[in-house]
């Protein structure tokens, strides 16, 4: 297994599928940022569309629980502190919506 997997720096299949769960988070957490440039690129102007705050919010929980299966502080409290930020913009757009 270390020798096939080697240049993952895994040592057996949790790990690795530990390690395939981190790449998701962070494959959501970019496409984040390729949605938000298409959206932009349309509008001919810079716009956060709202799947930028569901793929923040998909990305960051991803990453989070790997971070947490990693037991690294620094990480746990990034990603923390990013959901908690995701989730208070679309509670925002959610009232401003109501509200118009």
């Amino acid at each position: 297994m270390e020798t096939v997997f080697g240049w993952l720096h895994v040592a057996n299949w949790v790990e690795f599928w530990w390690v395939v769960v981190g790449l998701g988070g962070q494959l959501l957490f970019t496409a984040r940022f390729l949605v938000q440039w298409i959206a932009s690129e349309r509008a001919g102007r810079s716009v956060v569309p709202l799947a930028f705050w569901y793929f923040s919010i998909a990305g960051g929980a991803v990453l989070f629980a790997y971070a947490v299966y990693r037991k690294d502080p620094v990480f746990i409290l990034g990603q923390s502190m990013g959901l908690f930020i995701y989730l208070r913009n679309l509670w925002l757009i959610r009232e401003e919506r109501r509200n118009a």
